[in-house]
Protein backbone atom coordinates (compact mmCIF):
# COMPACT_ATOMS: atom_id res chain seq x y z
CA UNK A 1 0.00 0.00 0.00
CA UNK A 2 1.39 3.15 -0.97
CA UNK A 3 -0.23 6.24 0.77
CA UNK A 4 -2.74 6.25 3.07
CA UNK A 5 -4.63 3.33 1.31
CA UNK A 6 -6.75 1.19 3.41
CA UNK A 7 -6.63 -2.40 1.78
CA UNK A 8 -9.99 -4.07 1.62
CA UNK A 9 -10.23 -8.15 1.87
CA UNK A 10 -13.28 -9.73 2.50
CA UNK A 11 -13.94 -13.09 2.92
CA UNK A 12 -15.53 -16.51 4.82
CA UNK A 13 -15.63 -20.25 4.09
CA UNK A 14 -13.02 -20.44 1.48
CA UNK A 15 -10.85 -23.91 0.33
CA UNK A 16 -9.83 -25.47 -2.38
CA UNK A 17 -5.89 -24.15 -4.47
CA UNK A 18 -6.76 -24.59 -7.84
CA UNK A 19 -6.63 -20.72 -9.18
CA UNK A 20 -6.32 -21.30 -13.10
CA UNK A 21 -10.36 -20.48 -12.88
CA UNK A 22 -8.93 -16.77 -12.38
CA UNK A 23 -6.75 -16.05 -15.19
CA UNK A 24 -9.84 -16.13 -17.37
CA UNK A 25 -12.21 -14.12 -14.98
CA UNK A 26 -8.97 -10.92 -14.37
CA UNK A 27 -7.32 -10.98 -18.43
CA UNK A 28 -9.46 -8.49 -19.47
CA UNK A 29 -9.27 -6.32 -16.44
CA UNK A 30 -5.57 -6.80 -16.36
CA UNK A 31 -4.33 -6.79 -19.74
CA UNK A 32 -3.12 -3.15 -20.04
CA UNK A 33 -2.09 -2.65 -16.73
CA UNK A 34 1.68 -0.56 -16.88
CA UNK A 35 4.45 -2.96 -16.69
CA UNK A 36 5.41 -3.55 -13.12
CA UNK A 37 7.15 -7.01 -10.90
CA UNK A 38 11.62 -8.65 -5.94
CA UNK A 39 14.99 -10.41 -4.04
CA UNK A 40 16.48 -13.83 -3.47
CA UNK A 41 17.32 -14.17 0.49
CA UNK A 42 19.42 -10.61 1.66
CA UNK A 43 21.05 -9.78 4.51
CA UNK A 44 19.69 -9.31 8.11
CA UNK A 45 19.77 -6.67 10.49
CA UNK A 46 22.82 -8.77 12.07
CA UNK A 47 24.69 -8.95 8.58
CA UNK A 48 23.95 -12.50 8.26
CA UNK A 49 23.00 -14.47 5.35
CA UNK A 50 19.00 -15.88 5.82
CA UNK A 51 18.40 -19.06 3.68
CA UNK A 52 15.04 -19.62 1.88
CA UNK A 53 12.98 -22.08 3.01
CA UNK A 54 13.70 -25.04 0.74
CA UNK A 55 13.02 -28.54 0.28
CA UNK A 56 9.32 -29.82 -0.11
CA UNK A 57 6.14 -27.56 0.37
CA UNK A 58 3.38 -28.98 2.60
CA UNK A 59 -0.12 -27.54 1.72
CA UNK A 60 -1.98 -29.20 4.43
CA UNK A 61 -1.43 -27.07 7.67
CA UNK A 62 -3.26 -29.63 9.67
CA UNK A 63 -0.08 -31.69 9.20
CA UNK A 64 2.07 -28.74 10.83
CA UNK A 65 0.63 -29.79 14.56
CA UNK A 66 -0.41 -26.89 16.51
CA UNK A 67 0.72 -23.41 15.33
CA UNK A 68 0.10 -20.07 16.39
CA UNK A 69 0.15 -17.87 13.53
CA UNK A 70 0.84 -14.21 13.76
CA UNK A 71 -0.50 -11.66 11.03
CA UNK A 72 0.28 -7.87 11.14
CA UNK A 73 -2.16 -5.93 8.62
CA UNK A 74 -3.76 -2.52 8.18
CA UNK A 75 -7.26 -3.29 8.07
CA UNK A 76 -7.90 -1.54 10.87
CA UNK A 77 -9.42 1.90 9.95
CA UNK A 78 -11.65 -0.09 7.10
CA UNK A 79 -14.69 -1.41 9.00
CA UNK A 80 -15.53 -3.42 6.03
CA UNK A 81 -11.94 -4.77 6.00
CA UNK A 82 -11.33 -5.28 9.56
CA UNK A 83 -14.66 -7.43 9.31
CA UNK A 84 -13.28 -9.66 6.31
CA UNK A 85 -10.22 -10.22 7.93
CA UNK A 86 -11.68 -11.61 11.37
CA UNK A 87 -14.21 -13.70 8.92
CA UNK A 88 -11.29 -15.15 7.18
CA UNK A 89 -9.52 -15.86 9.71
CA UNK A 90 -12.15 -17.70 11.79
CA UNK A 91 -12.79 -19.55 8.40
CA UNK A 92 -8.96 -20.52 8.32
CA UNK A 93 -8.70 -21.68 11.83
CA UNK A 94 -12.00 -23.35 11.23
CA UNK A 95 -10.16 -25.28 8.37
CA UNK A 96 -7.13 -26.16 10.48
CA UNK A 97 -8.17 -26.53 14.09
CA UNK A 98 -4.69 -26.76 14.69
CA UNK A 99 -3.38 -23.38 13.94
CA UNK A 100 -4.47 -20.11 15.88
CA UNK A 101 -4.47 -16.90 14.03
CA UNK A 102 -3.09 -14.09 15.99
CA UNK A 103 -3.96 -10.83 14.65
CA UNK A 104 -2.63 -7.26 14.69
CA UNK A 105 -4.18 -5.01 13.09
CA UNK A 106 -2.69 -0.63 13.08
CA UNK A 107 -3.60 2.08 10.50
CA UNK A 108 -1.20 2.09 7.92
CA UNK A 109 0.74 5.02 9.24
CA UNK A 110 1.49 3.45 12.37
CA UNK A 111 2.20 0.21 9.90
CA UNK A 112 4.92 1.80 8.22
CA UNK A 113 6.14 3.27 11.57
CA UNK A 114 6.41 0.06 13.29
CA UNK A 115 6.81 -2.63 11.10
CA UNK A 116 10.76 -2.74 10.17
CA UNK A 117 11.01 -2.62 13.84
CA UNK A 118 8.93 -5.38 14.63
CA UNK A 119 10.42 -7.57 11.28
CA UNK A 120 13.94 -7.38 13.09
CA UNK A 121 12.62 -8.52 16.84
CA UNK A 122 13.72 -11.58 17.69
CA UNK A 123 9.86 -12.47 17.71
CA UNK A 124 8.77 -11.37 14.48
CA UNK A 125 5.09 -12.07 12.52
CA UNK A 126 4.77 -14.31 10.33
CA UNK A 127 2.80 -13.03 7.54
CA UNK A 128 2.87 -8.71 7.10
CA UNK A 129 1.39 -6.45 4.77
CA UNK A 130 4.08 -4.79 3.29
CA UNK A 131 3.96 -1.64 1.15
CA UNK A 132 5.27 -1.89 -2.71
CA UNK A 133 8.12 0.22 -3.47
CA UNK A 134 11.46 1.35 -2.20
CA UNK A 135 10.71 2.64 1.13
CA UNK A 136 9.41 -0.10 2.85
CA UNK A 137 9.69 -3.61 1.17
CA UNK A 138 12.72 -2.79 -0.79
CA UNK A 139 14.27 -2.10 2.83
CA UNK A 140 12.95 -4.99 3.82
CA UNK A 141 14.13 -7.23 1.48
CA UNK A 142 17.83 -5.57 1.50
CA UNK A 143 17.54 -6.40 5.53
CA UNK A 144 16.84 -10.30 4.81
CA UNK A 145 13.31 -9.72 6.63
CA UNK A 146 11.12 -10.90 3.86
CA UNK A 147 11.12 -14.21 2.68
CA UNK A 148 11.08 -15.05 -1.39
CA UNK A 149 7.80 -16.65 -2.27
CA UNK A 150 8.78 -18.26 -5.44
CA UNK A 151 8.25 -21.89 -4.50
CA UNK A 152 4.91 -21.12 -2.95
CA UNK A 153 3.64 -19.54 -6.24
CA UNK A 154 4.94 -22.78 -8.23
CA UNK A 155 3.08 -24.89 -5.93
CA UNK A 156 -0.27 -22.78 -5.69
CA UNK A 157 -0.16 -21.17 -9.31
CA UNK A 158 -0.22 -17.83 -8.07
CA UNK A 159 2.17 -16.98 -11.32
CA UNK A 160 -0.46 -18.54 -13.58
CA UNK A 161 -3.31 -16.67 -11.67
CA UNK A 162 -2.16 -13.39 -11.36
CA UNK A 163 -1.00 -11.19 -14.54
CA UNK A 164 2.72 -10.64 -14.77
CA UNK A 165 1.92 -6.83 -14.71
CA UNK A 166 0.17 -7.40 -10.69
CA UNK A 167 3.25 -9.91 -9.77
CA UNK A 168 6.04 -8.07 -10.65
CA UNK A 169 4.73 -5.25 -8.11
CA UNK A 170 5.75 -7.72 -5.80
CA UNK A 171 9.17 -8.71 -7.15
CA UNK A 172 13.13 -6.92 -5.81
CA UNK A 173 16.20 -7.87 -6.56
CA UNK A 174 18.37 -9.76 -3.81
CA UNK A 175 20.14 -6.30 -2.56
CA UNK A 176 16.63 -4.37 -2.68
CA UNK A 177 18.10 -1.76 -5.42
CA UNK A 178 15.94 -2.97 -8.36
CA UNK A 179 12.17 -2.80 -8.01
CA UNK A 180 9.68 -4.73 -10.55
CA UNK A 181 12.36 -7.61 -11.20
CA UNK A 182 13.94 -10.80 -9.28
CA UNK A 183 11.66 -12.91 -6.82
CA UNK A 184 8.56 -12.99 -5.82
CA UNK A 185 8.06 -11.17 -2.24
CA UNK A 186 4.03 -11.38 -1.94
CA UNK A 187 0.59 -11.27 -3.47
CA UNK A 188 -2.33 -9.10 -3.25
CA UNK A 189 -5.80 -9.22 -2.83
CA UNK A 190 -7.05 -6.03 -4.04
CA UNK A 191 -7.29 -3.66 -6.91
CA UNK A 192 -7.01 0.06 -6.51
CA UNK A 193 -7.90 3.09 -8.17
CA UNK A 194 -7.94 6.69 -7.28
CA UNK A 195 -10.74 8.51 -8.08
CA UNK A 196 -13.68 11.20 -7.46
CA UNK A 197 -16.46 10.24 -5.08
CA UNK A 198 -19.42 12.27 -5.23
CA UNK A 199 -22.63 13.01 -3.71
CA UNK A 200 -25.21 12.56 -6.13
CA UNK A 201 -27.99 14.76 -3.81
CA UNK A 202 -25.47 17.34 -3.47
CA UNK A 203 -24.65 17.97 -7.18
CA UNK A 204 -28.20 17.66 -7.95
CA UNK A 205 -29.43 20.46 -5.62
CA UNK A 206 -26.69 22.69 -6.53
CA UNK A 207 -27.10 21.86 -10.35
CA UNK A 208 -23.75 20.88 -11.06
CA UNK A 209 -23.28 17.89 -13.32
CA UNK A 210 -20.80 14.81 -12.19
CA UNK A 211 -17.66 15.47 -13.97
CA UNK A 212 -15.77 13.24 -16.31
CA UNK A 213 -12.82 14.50 -16.85
CA UNK A 214 -10.13 16.50 -15.03
CA UNK A 215 -11.41 19.81 -16.64
CA UNK A 216 -14.89 18.74 -15.37
CA UNK A 217 -13.75 18.53 -12.27
CA UNK A 218 -11.53 21.64 -12.22
CA UNK A 219 -14.45 23.58 -13.15
CA UNK A 220 -16.72 22.56 -11.34
CA UNK A 221 -14.99 23.40 -7.99
CA UNK A 222 -15.53 27.25 -8.37
CA UNK A 223 -19.38 26.23 -9.22
CA UNK A 224 -19.72 24.60 -5.91
CA UNK A 225 -18.12 26.74 -3.90
CA UNK A 226 -20.29 29.72 -5.32
CA UNK A 227 -23.15 27.86 -4.28
CA UNK A 228 -21.99 27.93 -0.50
CA UNK A 229 -20.99 24.44 -0.70
CA UNK A 230 -17.74 23.50 0.23
CA UNK A 231 -16.55 22.02 -2.91
CA UNK A 232 -14.03 19.11 -1.56
CA UNK A 233 -13.57 16.92 1.87
CA UNK A 234 -10.09 16.74 2.46
CA UNK A 235 -7.66 15.63 5.45
CA UNK A 236 -3.99 15.23 5.57
CA UNK A 237 -2.49 15.19 9.18
CA UNK A 238 -1.48 12.03 8.64
CA UNK A 239 0.77 13.48 5.33
CA UNK A 240 -0.33 10.94 2.51
CA UNK A 241 -3.50 11.70 1.64
CA UNK A 242 -2.04 14.89 -0.41
CA UNK A 243 -0.25 12.52 -2.61
CA UNK A 244 -3.67 11.28 -3.58
CA UNK A 245 -4.53 15.08 -4.58
CA UNK A 246 -1.78 15.63 -6.51
CA UNK A 247 -0.96 12.41 -7.58
CA UNK A 248 -4.24 12.29 -9.98
CA UNK A 249 -3.87 15.69 -10.87
CA UNK A 250 -0.43 15.29 -11.90
CA UNK A 251 -1.31 12.69 -13.71
CA UNK A 252 -3.74 14.24 -16.12
CA UNK A 253 -1.54 17.22 -16.50
CA UNK A 254 2.17 15.88 -16.84
CA UNK A 255 0.52 12.70 -18.58
CA UNK A 256 0.57 8.81 -17.68
CA UNK A 257 4.31 8.07 -19.25
CA UNK A 258 6.45 11.06 -17.72
CA UNK A 259 4.48 9.81 -14.50
CA UNK A 260 5.43 6.28 -14.62
CA UNK A 261 9.01 7.27 -15.86
CA UNK A 262 9.60 9.17 -12.89
CA UNK A 263 8.59 6.44 -10.60
CA UNK A 264 10.45 3.68 -12.68
CA UNK A 265 13.83 5.89 -12.96
CA UNK A 266 13.37 5.56 -16.67
CA UNK A 267 14.21 7.90 -19.46
CA UNK A 268 15.94 10.90 -16.98
CA UNK A 269 12.93 12.13 -16.31
CA UNK A 270 12.68 15.21 -13.99
CA UNK A 271 10.78 16.40 -11.41
CA UNK A 272 10.74 19.75 -12.22
CA UNK A 273 8.90 19.62 -15.44
CA UNK A 274 6.45 21.44 -16.82
CA UNK A 275 3.48 18.95 -16.31
CA UNK A 276 4.40 18.14 -12.98
CA UNK A 277 4.71 22.16 -11.41
CA UNK A 278 1.31 22.93 -13.09
CA UNK A 279 -0.08 19.86 -11.23
CA UNK A 280 1.68 21.62 -7.70
CA UNK A 281 0.26 25.09 -8.68
CA UNK A 282 -2.84 24.14 -9.39
CA UNK A 283 -3.63 22.22 -6.05
CA UNK A 284 -1.97 24.98 -3.91
CA UNK A 285 -4.61 27.14 -5.73
CA UNK A 286 -7.09 24.79 -4.78
CA UNK A 287 -6.13 25.43 -1.41
CA UNK A 288 -6.08 29.07 -1.26
CA UNK A 289 -9.09 29.42 -3.11
CA UNK A 290 -10.97 27.26 -0.08
CA UNK A 291 -11.93 24.13 -2.10
CA UNK A 292 -10.57 21.90 0.50
CA UNK A 293 -11.64 21.57 3.91
CA UNK A 294 -10.84 23.91 6.60
CA UNK A 295 -7.69 23.13 8.40
CA UNK A 296 -6.91 20.07 6.01
CA UNK A 297 -3.76 19.34 7.58
CA UNK A 298 -4.55 19.18 11.01
CA UNK A 299 -7.58 17.18 9.97
CA UNK A 300 -7.37 13.30 9.51
CA UNK A 301 -8.88 11.87 6.19
CA UNK A 302 -11.43 10.07 8.35
CA UNK A 303 -12.98 13.13 9.45
CA UNK A 304 -12.72 14.39 6.14
CA UNK A 305 -14.69 11.15 5.25
CA UNK A 306 -17.54 12.21 7.39
CA UNK A 307 -17.73 15.36 6.20
CA UNK A 308 -18.71 13.82 2.75
CA UNK A 309 -20.49 10.98 3.98
CA UNK A 310 -22.44 13.55 6.05
CA UNK A 311 -23.57 15.44 3.04
CA UNK A 312 -21.63 18.66 3.74
CA UNK A 313 -19.45 18.46 0.61
CA UNK A 314 -19.67 17.64 -3.06
CA UNK A 315 -16.80 15.64 -3.41
CA UNK A 316 -13.78 13.38 -1.88
CA UNK A 317 -10.73 12.29 -3.88
CA UNK A 318 -9.91 9.14 -2.51
CA UNK A 319 -8.73 5.50 -3.37
CA UNK A 320 -11.28 2.78 -4.35
CA UNK A 321 -10.52 1.71 -0.75
CA UNK A 322 -12.81 3.73 0.86
CA UNK A 323 -16.19 2.51 -0.93
CA UNK A 324 -17.29 0.07 1.70
CA UNK A 325 -17.46 2.97 4.33
CA UNK A 326 -19.22 5.26 1.93
CA UNK A 327 -21.80 3.19 0.47
CA UNK A 328 -22.51 1.76 4.44
CA UNK A 329 -22.62 5.21 5.19
CA UNK A 330 -24.82 7.18 2.24
CA UNK A 331 -26.52 4.13 0.29
CA UNK A 332 -25.03 2.57 -2.36
CA UNK A 333 -27.01 4.25 -4.91
CA UNK A 334 -26.74 8.16 -3.35
CA UNK A 335 -22.78 7.94 -4.57
CA UNK A 336 -20.71 8.08 -7.80
CA UNK A 337 -17.44 7.43 -8.39
CA UNK A 338 -15.53 8.40 -11.45
CA UNK A 339 -12.02 8.40 -12.56
CA UNK A 340 -10.79 11.41 -14.39
CA UNK A 341 -10.28 11.26 -17.98
CA UNK A 342 -7.54 13.73 -19.55
CA UNK A 343 -9.83 14.92 -22.42
CA UNK A 344 -13.43 13.49 -23.51
CA UNK A 345 -13.80 10.54 -24.93
CA UNK A 346 -9.90 8.99 -23.48
CA UNK A 347 -9.28 6.94 -21.27
CA UNK A 348 -8.94 7.65 -17.92
CA UNK A 349 -5.77 8.22 -16.13
CA UNK A 350 -5.07 8.18 -12.53
CA UNK A 351 -2.97 6.30 -9.77
CA UNK A 352 -3.40 2.64 -9.28
CA UNK A 353 -2.40 -1.29 -8.84
CA UNK A 354 -2.79 -3.56 -6.32
CA UNK A 355 -3.02 -3.30 -2.69
CA UNK A 356 -0.67 -4.04 0.05
CA UNK A 357 1.28 -7.52 -0.66
CA UNK A 358 0.93 -10.26 1.82
CA UNK A 359 4.51 -11.61 2.86
CA UNK A 360 6.33 -14.34 4.87
CA UNK A 361 8.89 -13.09 7.09
CA UNK A 362 12.15 -14.18 6.94
CA UNK A 363 11.98 -15.56 10.33
CA UNK A 364 9.35 -17.08 10.51
CA UNK A 365 9.13 -20.90 12.23
CA UNK A 366 5.88 -21.70 10.06
CA UNK A 367 6.56 -20.77 6.74
CA UNK A 368 4.38 -23.47 5.17
CA UNK A 369 1.44 -22.46 7.28
CA UNK A 370 1.87 -19.34 6.40
CA UNK A 371 1.85 -19.51 2.49
CA UNK A 372 -1.39 -21.77 2.76
CA UNK A 373 -2.79 -19.07 4.72
CA UNK A 374 -1.46 -16.29 1.94
CA UNK A 375 -3.57 -18.74 -0.47
CA UNK A 376 -6.41 -19.18 1.62
CA UNK A 377 -7.01 -15.51 1.55
CA UNK A 378 -6.86 -15.05 -1.99
CA UNK A 379 -8.49 -18.27 -3.65
CA UNK A 380 -11.32 -17.53 -6.10
CA UNK A 381 -14.22 -18.19 -3.03
CA UNK A 382 -12.01 -15.07 -1.29
CA UNK A 383 -12.36 -13.09 -4.45
CA UNK A 384 -15.82 -13.33 -4.42
CA UNK A 385 -16.37 -12.06 -0.88
CA UNK A 386 -14.18 -9.30 -1.57
CA UNK A 387 -16.73 -7.88 -4.13
CA UNK A 388 -19.20 -8.84 -2.15
CA UNK A 389 -18.84 -7.29 0.65
CA UNK A 390 -17.83 -3.87 -0.81
CA UNK A 391 -13.56 -3.93 -2.32
CA UNK A 392 -11.95 -4.52 -5.82
CA UNK A 393 -10.83 -7.74 -5.88
CA UNK A 394 -7.58 -8.17 -7.32
CA UNK A 395 -8.89 -10.99 -9.61
CA UNK A 396 -12.56 -9.84 -10.48
CA UNK A 397 -14.53 -12.68 -10.69
CA UNK A 398 -16.54 -13.21 -14.29
CA UNK A 399 -19.56 -13.32 -12.18
CA UNK A 400 -19.68 -10.23 -10.41
CA UNK A 401 -21.56 -7.46 -11.49
CA UNK A 402 -22.98 -4.99 -9.18
CA UNK A 403 -25.79 -3.66 -9.49
CA UNK A 404 -26.90 -0.73 -12.04
CA UNK A 405 -26.26 2.97 -10.49
CA UNK A 406 -24.14 1.61 -7.32
CA UNK A 407 -20.97 3.00 -6.35
CA UNK A 408 -19.72 -0.57 -6.79
CA UNK A 409 -20.98 -0.45 -10.38
CA UNK A 410 -19.33 2.88 -11.22
CA UNK A 411 -15.92 1.12 -9.47
CA UNK A 412 -15.79 -1.81 -11.12
CA UNK A 413 -16.15 -0.22 -14.64
CA UNK A 414 -13.36 2.37 -14.01
CA UNK A 415 -11.53 -0.38 -12.90
CA UNK A 416 -12.46 -2.20 -16.33
CA UNK A 417 -11.56 1.08 -18.28
CA UNK A 418 -8.26 1.95 -16.84
CA UNK A 419 -6.86 -1.41 -16.75
CA UNK A 420 -7.39 -2.58 -19.90
CA UNK A 421 -7.03 0.90 -21.36
CA UNK A 422 -3.50 1.15 -20.24
CA UNK A 423 -4.77 4.15 -17.92
CA UNK A 424 -2.81 3.20 -14.49
CA UNK A 425 0.04 5.25 -13.41
CA UNK A 426 1.85 3.87 -9.83
CA UNK A 427 1.38 5.63 -6.32
CA UNK A 428 4.29 8.54 -6.47
CA UNK A 429 5.72 7.07 -2.97
CA UNK A 430 7.59 4.80 -4.52
CA UNK A 431 10.43 6.53 -6.20
CA UNK A 432 12.59 6.01 -3.69
CA UNK A 433 13.40 4.51 -0.07
CA UNK A 434 12.36 8.24 1.10
CA UNK A 435 10.68 9.56 -1.20
CA UNK A 436 7.58 8.82 1.16
CA UNK A 437 8.80 11.84 3.66
CA UNK A 438 10.09 14.14 1.14
CA UNK A 439 7.02 13.60 -0.86
CA UNK A 440 4.56 14.23 1.87
CA UNK A 441 6.04 16.70 3.96
CA UNK A 442 6.97 18.93 1.02
CA UNK A 443 2.97 18.52 -0.07
CA UNK A 444 1.98 19.74 2.92
CA UNK A 445 4.59 22.83 3.04
CA UNK A 446 3.10 23.39 -0.16
CA UNK A 447 -0.28 23.25 0.38
CA UNK A 448 -0.10 25.21 3.51
CA UNK A 449 1.58 27.89 0.92
CA UNK A 450 5.12 27.74 2.83
CA UNK A 451 6.62 26.14 -0.27
CA UNK A 452 6.23 27.15 -4.00
CA UNK A 453 5.74 25.02 -6.66
CA UNK A 454 9.08 25.14 -8.09
CA UNK A 455 10.89 24.58 -4.75
CA UNK A 456 8.63 22.22 -4.34
CA UNK A 457 9.68 19.94 -7.94
CA UNK A 458 13.49 20.80 -6.98
CA UNK A 459 13.28 18.91 -3.55
CA UNK A 460 11.87 16.02 -5.43
CA UNK A 461 14.30 16.32 -7.29
CA UNK A 462 17.50 16.16 -5.13
CA UNK A 463 15.58 13.18 -3.40
CA UNK A 464 15.66 11.77 -6.91
CA UNK A 465 18.86 12.53 -7.80
CA UNK A 466 20.38 11.40 -4.18
CA UNK A 467 18.93 7.83 -4.80
CA UNK A 468 20.50 7.94 -8.62
CA UNK A 469 24.10 8.75 -7.42
CA UNK A 470 23.62 6.36 -4.55
CA UNK A 471 22.00 3.19 -5.97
Amino acid sequence: MSADRKRSVRGIALGGTDRRLRVVAVAAAAAGLFAVAACAPGTGATGTKRAAPSGPVSTDPAKAGKVTLTEWDQNTSDSGMNDATEALNKAFEKKYPNVTIKRVSRSFQDLKTTLKLALSSNDPPDVVQANQGYPDMGAFVKAGLLTPVNRYSDVYGWGKAYPAELLNLNRFSADGKTWRTGDLYGISQTGEIVGVYYNKAVLKKLGVAPPVTYADFAAALPKVKAKGTLPVAFGNSDKSPAIQLFGVTNANTAGKQTVRDLVFDEHGKSWTNAGSEKAATTIQSWAKKGYLSPGFNGMTMDSAQTQFTGGKTAFMLNGTWAQADVQQKLGAGNVGFVALAPSAGATPVTQGGEGLAWSITSKSKHPDVAAAYLNFITNPAAMTEIARTGALPALPPASYQPPKGTVAADILAYWRKVSTGDGLVPYLDYTTPTFYDTLTTGLQELLAGHLTPAAFGKQLQTDYDTFRKNR
